[in-house]
């Protein structure tokens, strides 16, 4: 008779192997049904690009037989498509549907036990979550609810996506996958920005297709994928000579779509490198350029201040505050519910800036949970080896500076740094278990040479 920890083992593995031809089939009948609705809903003009991207982890759910982790894989580039499916009346975006896909995926298929640092990320996570139940409770509307469950999806359930990944040896397919669909943004951005130039718009870029993008969502996601490029840990194994041309063609990009937010957010990840790591020759060029940048982002202000043009970012923003500030006043502890503007008309617009959103959302005692849970951040993420800290300290360094004068709940701009740091934390464990990080990626050989940050 096998040992009782043997048939228990054997009982799990049935179980897990049950609920995960289970998810398959879920998976498989929604995302079907949802690629009709959308067509048949937005027409193919519009719904096209959702329906291809959802059809996308149709073909990531079906070879998942025999490539277990094929739907996590394939959601990775649609978490970059920010484009709404509008499901029932909700607010989703095919980012949401992706990470949602890959989510269950993870939960069921990917490694354990989690190690330390991420066990203590999740435990900050739930920390805010609980801070945030209290204006759930006291604010009672659909929109309070489901962003509430939306909120932990894209921190905690991002983290465990990006560690089934990491863990299970797909740590370089993984953020390639990231990158190579921002560096596709990238080279859209820079081909719609040279047409507007030559026709002398020298406005923001705004690239209308494959589907329609905000310049700030496009700053966001070619600045962290520049950051992981720029860092390019050596557990990765990009040359030197991709990364760093990759590197530059998001920056371009990062330029024309005049993102401010994102520039200061790509400034912050390259100066935690820069303290993280021994400065080369290389890094102290790339140190230099934080001086035009930052002066370009403080001409650019200053301009906008002088022209005392009531309607401009920066005036705008500041009236938003005042808003904002006199709307929580009304409910100062518990706050007004998440996504309260679409619940109420007072103050119809999301604030730009992460803690007066917080503030105004859950009160104080929301604001106590995120700022407990985004120094934790930091903390743990600090002390992780170097190796695959870096990358990860940069990324959320990055997003917290970025939100202090940008959006902060918005569905990719949170969900993609936190993936990384899933894939970071992943790949360590799976080294330190004395398995190559790299052995399932691919049958590539990488050179010594090819390991080397950029620099």
């Amino acid at each position: 008779m096998a040992p009782m920890s043997m048939r228990g083992e054997i009982w799990r593995e049935r179980i897990v192997d049950w609920w995960s031809g289970a998810w398959r089939w879920v998976l498989m009948a929604a995302g079907a049904i949802v690629s009709v609705y959308v067509v048949l809903d937005q027409g193919l003009e519009h719904g096209a690009m959702t329906a291809i991207a959802i059809s996308g982890l149709v073909i990531g759910v079906a070879i998942s037989r025999s490539q277990p982790l094929a739907i996590v894989l394939m959601a990775l580039p649609g978490l970059l498509i920010v484009e709404r499916v509008g499901l029932g009346g909700t607010d989703l975006s095919v980012s949401d549907v992706a990470l949602a896909a890959a989510f269950g995926t993870a939960v069921l298929l990917g490694q354990r036990p989690y190690n330390r640092p991420l066990r203590q990320l999740l435990w900050l996570n739930l920390f805010y979550q609980f801070t945030t139940l209290f204006t759930v409770i006291v604010n009672p509307y659909v929109a309070n609810t489901v962003e509430w469950f939306h909120a932990w999806l894209l921190i905690s359930g991002a983290l465990i996506v990006g560690w089934a990944v990491g863990a299970g040896g797909y740590a370089r397919l993984g953020l390639s996958l990231l990158v190579g669909a921002a560096c596709i943004i990238g080279v859209i951005t820079i081909i719609q920005g040279a047409i507007a130039y030559a026709s002398g718009d020298f406005g923001p870029v705004y690239p209308s297709w494959p589907f329609p993008m905000h310049k700030n969502f496009v700053g966001t996601v070619v600045a962290v994928a520049a950051a992981v490029v720029y860092v390019n840990p050596d557990w990765i194994g990009w040359t030197k000579r991709w990364a760093w041309t990759a590197f530059w063609l998001l920056v371009v990009a990062l330029l024309l779509s005049q993102s401010r937010q994102a520039l200061i957010g790509l400034m912050a990840a390259v100066l935690i490198a820069v303290i993280r790591r021994r400065i080369t020759e290389r890094s102290r060029f790339v140190y230099l350029l934080l001086i035009p940048a930052a002066w370009l982002i403080v001409s650019m202000v200053i301009e906008q201040i002088e022209s005392q043009n009531q309607h401009n970012s920066v005036f705008q923003r500041l009236n938003w505050f005042r808003e904002v500030y006199h709307y929580w006043r009304e409910s100062p502890v518990f706050g007004h519910g998440l996504r309260y503007w679409y619940n109420d008309s007072t103050v119809p617009f999301q604030p730009p800036q992460a803690e007066v959103e917080v503030l105004a959302s859950a009160g104080v005692v929301g604001l106590i949970g995120f700022i407990v849970m985004w120094i934790g951040i930091i903390v743990v993420l600090w002390h992780v080896d170097p190796r695959f800290g870096t990358l990860a300290v940069a990324v959320t360094f990055a997003r917290i500076v970025q939100a202090q004068f940008d959006l902060f709940w918005a569905a990719a701009s949170v969900s993609i740094p936190f993936v990384i740091v899933g894939i970071c934390l992943g790949a360590m464990a799976r080294e330190q278990r004395g398995d190559p990080t790299r052995s399932t990626d691919a049958s590539i050989t990488v050179s010594p040479l090819s390991r080397a940050p950029l620099r």
